[in-house]
């Protein structure tokens, strides 16, 4: 009888021992499971921040391409500069010569107009040394001087250091080289000293336009022969 409660208590103690172990293995389990749970929460969390993480390293990637284009740009934009301050300056060498060659033009066109009047009054000293009767004499190299329409030779020439008239002559040349042996290729006049003579405007230098003598249908030009006395 003994022997049976003994047994008997015996498997009770490993009973509630055996539910003890249990218990605690259960409780273990139970931990294992909140720590794994945690674990994967934070490998889930881990995971986002990774992703972000990719996408921010994405947008960076993105961004430095941007930068990159922008500087390309910007490397364009400054060689268009040169190129635009290259022309800039090339536009202003071109306006200078421009400015040159229209300058020298002026200057051809004034040297042509002036060759135009000496051709005229060398003809002029001409016609005077083959109207002066004497050939010219005096102390000093005889004048041509342009006759004004409404005066006279002898007031030309005293009022100059010229004193003493020799002849009004009056000259016309036809531009162009002469082309043949029966056509005139100038015309001349000679008037007396005495009277104004032929009183036309036309036929006076001094108020002539500057161009003039280079124009069409030029006008005779009178001219007073004039010596020291």
């Amino acid at each position: 009888m003994k022997f049976v409660v003994i047994v008997a208590i015996a498997a009770m103690c490993l009973v509630q021992v055996d539910a003890r172990k249990k218990k605690k293995t259960a409780a273990a389990v139970a931990e294992l499971q909140e720590q794994v749970a945690s674990l994967l929460g934070e490998i889930s969390s881990l995971r986002d921040q990774v992703d972000s993480a990719n996408e921010a390293l994405a947008e960076v990637s993105s961004l430095k391409d941007q930068v990159d284009s922008a500087n390309e740009a910007l490397a364009e934009v400054s060689s268009l500069k040169d190129q635009v301050d290259s022309a800039n300056e090339a536009l202003a060498e071109v306006s200078s010569l421009r400015e040159q060659v229209a300058s020298a033009g002026e200057a051809v066109e004034a040297s042509k107009t002036d060759s135009a009047w000496q051709a005229l009054h060398m003809a002029a000293a001409a016609a005077c040394r083959g109207s002066t009767a004497s050939g010219g004499t005096g102390p000093w190299g005889n004048a041509v001087i342009a006759k004004e329409n409404t005066r006279s030779c002898n007031d030309i020439c005293g009022a100059t250091v010229y004193n003493a008239c020799d002849a009004d002559v009056s000259v016309i040349g036809h531009p162009g080289k002469a082309a043949d042996y029966t056509s005139p290729i100038g015309q001349f006049y000679n008037y007396g000293c005495g009277t104004p003579g032929n009183t036309s405007v036309d036929f006076d230098e001094v108020k002539a336009e500057e161009n003039r003598i280079r124009a069409g249908n030029v006008a005779y030009y009178r001219f007073c022969c004039c010596r020291k006395e």
